[in-house]
């Protein structure tokens, strides 16, 4: 047996900022030479080596390994690490073959689309876009339109660990500030100068609301951008964040390119004054981006479906990746995507992802360009999102933050720690006037929380992950 007690300590750790367990996590085997699917209950999918069996080469026909746990005493013997499972997922890694990446065509089709976009009119490059992302609805992993993998895997743990040392209630520090259920953003990319002319007229739309958001600008050749035009969005409450260099589609072409420009971005993002970053079309090498010199990235979604590289980091909830650098993945889908692929002039979509992640406490974080809603429609469509998002945020207390916000209070959560005081458990670090105490406990197979608002109690009975108890 090899023992995993640890790894998986620490992994809870981090993620709930509660107590490190004492339960014996042992592995079942050595784990196989190949990485692969397997699925714990019916729905719970998860990339990584396996210990006896051998996992599946694709997302399809994967084997349920829940009946290999087993579970007594303090102790507790899986076939897989766990550890390696959310890596690989929220890196990305189950979208590689034999290291070649995965994406939705080669990479000479790629070249030669973004050589000929500029002279390309609109409509054939929206019929190519839709000819590209044929199929995207039949692609089995991650699932559509958000996926929970790396968070119900954490939850599943919880209930497991809770099971074994007989815990009703683990306490832990809450996901957001303030007892927030859950947490919004609005960030917005800057792709023309066209989009950059609007974003005086976007700002006063967003203030209308009482919301302030993020703009991404890109620094060379596709607008100017003067010192002006940054100081007026930072005057207002806005922040600015670096888009990628020139937003050519080439970025990641290979190593030695990206590592060429990553040092004029990184020097643009001190220029500019700017903590975030996200690269063009949110075209991504997670291995290669520890180079980046900002505080946080924007640059994974957590479903890719319908975006031109896919894959996706399956977790609604911040995480720490490439030299602390803070990860705030995006959540729902793109504006130009819902307008221009999908056809959909509504706020169905947004609000359907909106309702899954809100009900598991995570981040709904949208990329609205500027460039993409001067039209009245689609205007017209941003403003009822608004709208949607700013009575959630009033019937329910919804925390919407930039994401400098985000950033700020994801590390400072990574600090803080729950102690018990006078029978009673507290939250201490630094930031820790805004923390709450949450409570974790199983109700009917499911993980729920309960989050202590000052003294008083309020059970949140969102989207825990469903635990057989009696295995």
């Amino acid at each position: 047996m090899i023992s995993l007690s640890q790894t998986v300590a620490t992994l809870l750790s981090n993620y709930y900022r509660c107590p490190q367990f004492v339960t014996d996590f042992e592995l079942e085997a050595s784990l196989s030479y190949r990485s692969g699917y397997f699925r714990l209950n019916e729905d719970l999918v998860c990339y990584g080596r396996l210990s006896t069996i051998q996992p599946a080469a694709t997302p399809y026909n994967v084997p349920n390994v829940c009946h290999r746990i087993s579970n007594g005493a303090r102790r507790v013997t899986v076939p897989f690490d766990a550890a390696e499972v959310v890596s690989n997922l929220r890196l990305e890694r189950y979208n590689t073959q034999n290291g070649i990446e995965i994406t939705s065509g080669s990479n000479i089709i790629r070249q030669l689309y973004y050589l000929v976009r500029p002279v390309m009119p609109v409509y054939v490059r929206k019929y190519l876009q839709r000819c590209f992302l044929r199929g995207w609805d039949r692609i089995p992993f991650p699932s559509w339109p958000v996926d929970r993998s790396v968070d119900r895997l954490h939850e599943w743990l919880l209930g497991l660990v809770m099971e074994a040392d007989a815990i009703s209630e683990v306490p832990f520090v809450w996901f957001w500030p303030d007892g927030s259920p859950s947490c919004i953003s609005i960030t917005h990319d800057v792709e023309t100068s066209a989009g950059r002319d609007f974003c005086v007229q976007l700002m006063d739309i967003n203030d209308s609301y009482g919301i302030k958001s993020s703009f991404q600008v890109v620094p060379e050749e596709r607008y100017a951008v003067s010192s002006a035009f940054l100081d007026s969005l930072r005057y207002r409450g806005f922040e600015v964040n670096i888009h990628d260099l020139n937003h050519d589609g080439h970025l990641f072409r290979t190593r030695e390119q990206f590592h060429a420009r990553v040092s004029k971005i990184n020097r643009y993002g001190k220029e500019f004054r700017s903590r975030g970053f996200r690269s063009g079309a949110l075209y991504r090498k997670q291995e290669w981006m520890r180079e980046l010199d900002f505080a946080y990235d924007m640059s994974v979604p957590n479903v890719a479906h319908l975006d031109p590289q896919r894959g996706g980091c399956c977790t609604i909830m911040p995480f720490f990746f490439a030299r602390e650098l803070v990860e705030i993945p995006v959540t729902t889908t793109q504006d130009y995507t819902l307008f221009h692929i999908l056809h959909d002039y509504s706020t169905r979509l947004w609000e359907e992802q909106v309702w899954t992640i809100s009900r598991a406490h995570g981040m709904a974080t949208f990329i609205i360009h500027p460039d993409y809603i001067i039209e009245h429609r689609a205007q017209t469509i941003y403003k009822q999102l608004l709208t949607h998002l700013t009575k959630l945020r009033e019937a329910h207390g919804l925390w919407i933050a930039t994401p400098g916000e985000i950033n700020d209070w994801w590390r400072a959560r990574a600090l803080m720690q729950v102690v018990k005081e006078d029978g009673r458990w507290r939250v201490r670090g630094e930031g820790s006037e805004r923390a709450r105490v949450a409570y974790a406990r199983i109700k009917n197979n499911r993980v729920v929380y309960r989050v202590d608002q000052e003294g008083t109690s309020s059970t949140l009975e969102g989207h825990g992950e469903l635990f057989d108890g009696s295995r």
